[in-house]
């Protein structure tokens, strides 16, 4: 079973990682409450200029760290290189308000608890910084916090890959990308590689052979090299590696059969995101706002993180409005119509849906997630009916719950890392207010 550090450890970009070994905490190695930690209370980065002790930038490795991260998830722009998603210069489509006040008193037990927690509680309890419900197409509750407001942007974290992989399953339905193919016959530069004999089905659902580990407290890890490739800053005099994303990829060598396990790796979302630009000629920020951000009226612009070679980062580089990553959800939620458009056909959703590895799936020791599956790097799993989700390191997610109707956006800033260190909170929480707004 992969521990849950190697399954969801996955930062904006990879060298972020490094700064997480400098958790704040009380004497009693608590970490600091959501009050506590909140940035406004921390005072982080207030002042002209902010004092010494109150700064959070580069090339400092620790910004990622709790509670610097509660700042840092909304302010990646100030301490990274990024690309647009441009949302256009069109109006913005509106949001339809029917709030219940009712839905914070809602309570739940979280999985192996005896104590029963409040809606209004759970929030604080997972670090919530912004936390929107739609139901029937309305917004029925909303919540920002921390260092989140409506003007605002927020890391996504690996939801970022759900974005691509609905890219990719995009081009696929419409006949564009033959999943089928191998990776090789559609990118020469890794035909050698551990990726060349591996069909775009396999990368796309994680069930590739690669020789690569994602143990992050192995210094030798490939991770860690992988970190130094795609870091967008200088690099060291003596450095002689890859440089960029695409480079390392090319580096990678197979170990075992490709369709045999789930292996959770981000070097698969970068390889589909070379895939999708390789076959559309289009980078995976252009393409999400041609095809996706300008068309669903979009608040603002989101925006990708990008190596030294402005290669945007398809596996982990996303900061978006709380407000558009809802519409993502009553995207998928629609099956791709929005505001009375169609922005990608309807099959794109089923197929999702239907998932692709169940077998496989329950062997790769995500016992949290009840019958879950994968496809299209989207999750799947019943709590306790059918759900679909993108889901992030420290709290992030988009949950679509077809039959409640009902979609969850989440963007928090939790000090652990992992999800299943949330999940026990969350996914309790979630099918209680798919309960509730059912029986309404």
């Amino acid at each position: 079973m992969l521990n849950s550090l190697k399954r969801s450890f996955i930062l904006l970009p990879l060298t972020l990682a490094i700064g997480l070994t400098g958790m704040s905490a009380h004497a009693d190695n608590a970490p600091l409450t959501v009050k506590e930690s909140d940035p406004q209370v921390m005072g982080w980065m207030q002042g002209f200029p902010p004092p010494d002790d109150k700064l959070i930038s580069q090339p400092s490795s620790n910004f990622f760290s709790f509670p610097k991260l509660r700042w840092s998830v909304c302010h990646m722009r100030a301490l990274l290189p990024t690309t647009e998603i441009s949302r256009g210069i069109g109006a913005p489509s509106s949001l339809d308000y029917n709030l219940d006040k009712n839905i914070d008193a809602i309570t739940f037990t979280p999985t192996n608890s005896k104590q029963k927690m409040t809606w209004r509680q759970s929030l604080d309890a997972n670090y919530t910084d912004g936390i929107m419900v739609m139901h029937h197409g309305k917004v029925v509750y909303e919540r920002q916090n921390g260092c989140l407001n409506e003007l605002g942007n927020h890391a996504a974290m690996s939801m970022t890959k759900s974005l691509t992989g609905l890219l990719a399953e995009t081009l696929v339905t419409e006949g564009k990308l033959d999943d089928s193919a191998l990776v090789g016959t559609i990118i020469p530069e890794l035909k050698d590689s551990g990726f060349g004999d591996a069909t775009v089905r396999q990368v796309m659902d994680m069930t590739t052979a690669l020789d690569y580990s994602e143990e992050y407290d192995d210094p030798d890890s490939d991770i860690w090299k992988y970190a130094k490739a795609s870091n967008p800053l200088p690099k060291a005099d003596d450095y002689t590696g890859p440089d960029g994303y695409f480079e390392y990829l090319q580096t990678v060598k197979k170990k075992g059969t490709h369709g045999a396990e789930f292996n959770y790796r981000t070097i698969n979302s970068d390889a589909i995101g070379w895939v999708i630009s390789r076959t559309t000629g289009k980078s995976v920020d252009e393409l999400l706002s041609e095809r996706i951000w300008q068309k669903m009226g979009a608040e603002q612009s989101a925006y990708m993180t990008v190596d030294s070679k402005g290669t945007p980062f398809a596996g982990g580089g996303v900061s978006a409005g709380l407000h558009d990553m809802a519409r993502i959800g009553d995207l998928m939620l629609n099956k791709g119509e929005i505001n009375g458009k169609r922005l990608f056909p309807a099959t794109v959703v089923d197929h999702i849906q239907a998932g692709d590895i169940k077998d496989i799936f329950a062997k790769s020791g995500y016992d949290e997630l009840k019958n879950g599956d994968y496809k299209s790097f989207w999750w799947l799993f019943d709590n306790p009916t059918p759900v679909y989700a993108a889901r992030g390191v420290h709290g992030q997610t988009v949950y679509v719950d077809p039959v409640a109707d009902m979609v969850i956006v989440r963007f928090a800033s939790h000090p652990e890392s992992a999800n299943p260190k949330i999940d026990p909170t969350s996914l309790p929480a979630y099918s209680a207010v798919a309960n509730y707004l059912i029986r309404k």
